[in-house]
């Protein structure tokens, strides 16, 4: 039986992880790319081959902009032992992801990520852990990706006014510049996108998980375009209910439905 009593959200916003330092090679990102499903249907499908394979004398193999949730894994045994946070280990569950790309992902690096808690919900009989994961290219320090992970711990809830969450404003760069600093990179997207903040298609992923998956059930998978989004759901065909859903943000409006 966990204690929400015991709970202490100002303690655990105030909590420091340790940095991680990863290193990848090619062929982690092939395997990668083959056990999401590139190339599962066709082994030399020129759409996909590029992320398993260096062809037509392209130098690297291409990396899926979501390889990089997988800079985040290394905090999540740290999630277990944080102070002020008392949960059930057994009752955690992967709520959503929210991914933003800002520079391709190398073939191989080593990758500097550092973690910071985003936020604390009180959801009455549970609780939302949010994890930001900001990760950097070791050697030259380039910002490639970021990571918010939502994990939803079951049991844990209870700990104050559910009318009040624990939460950062998302805000904090306006309100900066008012104590003096006027550099507009702060506050005017284009003077970001100019400094070099928009160098993909992809810019945002989102995706939320809801409901389970057993072995063996066919998926489908729908799209449509909406602006700069490309909305998608995934259903499972057996049962006719949604797993998964949310969408991606590109910088370019798509010229093709889908």
């Amino acid at each position: 039986m966990v204690d929400n009593s015991a709970c202490n959200p100002e303690l655990v916003l105030a909590h420091k992880f340790s940095e991680e330092i990863i290193t990848y090679t090619e062929r982690d990102v092939a395997v990668y790319a083959l056990g999401v499903g590139a190339c599962g249907r066709d082994a030399v499908d020129t759409g996909e081959l590029k992320y398993v394979y260096d062809e037509n004398g392209q130098q690297f193999i291409k990396v899926l902009p979501t390889f990089s949730t997988l800079f985040s894994l290394g905090v999540l045994p740290q999630i277990c032992s944080m102070p002020g946070l008392q949960f059930d280990k057994r009752l955690v569950l992967h709520g959503q992801q929210y991914i933003e790309i800002y520079k391709p992902l190398p073939a191989n690096a080593t990758i500097h990520s550092k973690v910071t808690v985003a936020g604390l919900h009180d959801k009455g009989k549970a609780s939302v852990l949010e994890i930001e994961t900001r990760s950097y290219k070791k050697e030259s320090g380039e910002l490639l990706s970021l990571n918010r992970t939502s994990v939803f711990l079951r049991g844990a809830g209870g700990f104050s006014d559910p009318s009040k969450p624990f939460t950062y404003s998302n805000y904090p760069a306006l309100l900066y510049r008012l104590s003096g600093d006027y550099n507009p990179l702060h506050s005017d997207p284009m003077i970001g996108k100019a400094a070099g903040g928009d160098p993909d298609m992809i810019k945002n992923i989102f995706a939320r998980f809801l409901l389970h998956v057993y072995p063996g059930e066919a998926l489908i998978t729908e799209m449509w375009i909406e602006d700069f989004r490309v909305i998608y759901q995934v259903k499972v065909k057996e049962r006719n209910r949604a797993v998964l859903s949310g969408y991606v943000q590109l910088h370019h409006r798509l010229a093709a439905s889908l």
